[in-house]
């Protein structure tokens, strides 16, 4: 039996994992869920998996979520280090990390430090504190294995053959909302339209991350951090229809693919029960009903945010940690309904162009919160003077 801590377990990709546990009830049990602020669906997920320990982001919410589930006795943990105490806790065995943004980068080091294998799916982990976090796995017996579909791909392709053989690794993606439409209207581009994904089913920040193709580049630092390739070895391809989820080339030419359908609960399975390969009762893919892969080159005018990130990987030390940051701003500015969607890649690039002549080493998870921090302030102060329809 594997002992699951869930972090996140209210959010998309938590609701994907439990899926999981439900589909292999003899070998995964919750035995810790951490989320936000959404207590009813918490309360429910506790009085059915009947977890040993519970954390919350607002401690002011605890006495409320005892209410709603009544006598069962389950510890609860609230407050800043509510997540990392779930991340930590000796009975879990594996963890995945769900929670989005910066706030997951306590939880998953404390995790590695436990000496826990961890499913990340949150990228801004090992883009603000890729190197602490492969050290800490390193030093403590961790393990790190990729949630995002992207990268678990890579992960099963490089079985496939020795890291001397690999020559590169090719993302690919869909491309997102705007692939086919006319520049000369982004500026007309509603909240409604960026967040409606052709073909995921995502939370709102990695939605508007994929629509920018942020997503794209914040996963070519992720890839560096988790199979040890220069930026210059990771390639993007985009693939409208999603189901290659990504590819390994090797030095004699052959390209291995994994291909499946767009569903988390295959990758979260794949870490969850790594190195096995178990049965599993999810949608199976009909290549049948397939009539064409395609794939293009990323266009830069149309998505600039993957030159940024390419930039930020080369520059590399604390630049990745601000660019995720600045990032992570100007999206919830632009959802707030505050600025245009054109300007979030603006005010990244000025926020980087900021921190230039400033670039430090990230030797612990205090530098890393402390440089996201500093672009978090820096990226909510720049006005935008644009005329946009919310």
């Amino acid at each position: 039996m594997i002992d699951v801590a869930i972090l996140g377990s209210t959010g998309s990709v938590g609701r994907s994992a439990l899926d999981v546990v439900d589909a292999f009830p003899e070998r995964l049990r919750v035995v810790g869920l951490s989320a936000g602020s959404n207590l009813r669906l918490l309360a429910e997920q506790i009085l059915r998996y009947r977890p040993l320990l519970v954390s919350l982001r607002d401690e002011a919410d605890v006495p409320a979520l005892r209410e709603l589930i009544g006598n069962l006795r389950v510890e609860i943990a609230g407050g800043g280090h509510g997540a990392s105490t779930v991340a930590a806790m000796p009975e879990a065995r594996a963890v995945i990390a769900g929670i989005v943004g910066a706030a997951g980068i306590a939880p998953v080091h404390a995790a590695l430090m436990a000496g826990k294998r961890v499913g990340i799916a949150n990228k801004e982990v090992l883009v603000a504190a890729g190197d602490v976090m492969t050290r800490a796995a390193a030093e403590n017996g961790g393990e790190i294995l990729p949630v995002d579909s992207e990268h678990n791909a890579v992960h099963q392709a490089l079985r496939c053959g020795t890291p001397a053989e690999v020559e590169r690794i090719i993302l690919t993606a869909s491309g997102g909302p705007f692939l086919s439409r006319p520049l000369s209207t982004f500026g007309e581009i509603t909240i409604e339209a960026a967040l409606a994904h052709p073909t995921w089913k995502m939370g709102n920040k990695i939605s508007i991350d994929s629509a920018t193709m942020m997503n794209k580049g914040l996963e070519v630092i992720e890839a560096h951090h988790l199979f040890r390739m220069p930026a210059e070895k990771i390639d993007i391809v985009i693939h409208p229809q999603s189901i290659v989820h990504s590819m390994v080339e090797f030095v004699d030419g052959s390209i291995v693919a994994q291909l499946s359908t767009t569903d988390m609960k295959f990758p979260i399975q794949y870490s969850l029960l790594y190195p096995e390969r178990a049965a599993a009762p999810f949608a199976r893919l009909d290549l049948a009903s397939m009539r064409k892969l395609d794939f293009l080159e990323v266009d830069g005018e149309r998505f600039p945010a993957v030159e940024l990130a390419y930039a930020a990987a080369r520059s590399g030390g604390s630049m990745p940690a601000v660019l995720s940051a600045a990032n992570e701003i100007a999206v919830s500015r632009f959802l707030a309904g505050e600025l245009p969607f054109v300007a979030i890649v603006d005010i990244v690039r000025r926020v980087l162009d900021r921190h230039a002549g400033s670039v430090r080493p990230i030797d612990s998870i205090e530098d890393a919160l402390f440089w996201d921090q500093w672009a978090r302030n820096e990226a909510r102060g720049i006005g935008v003077a644009v005329s946009f329809r919310k």
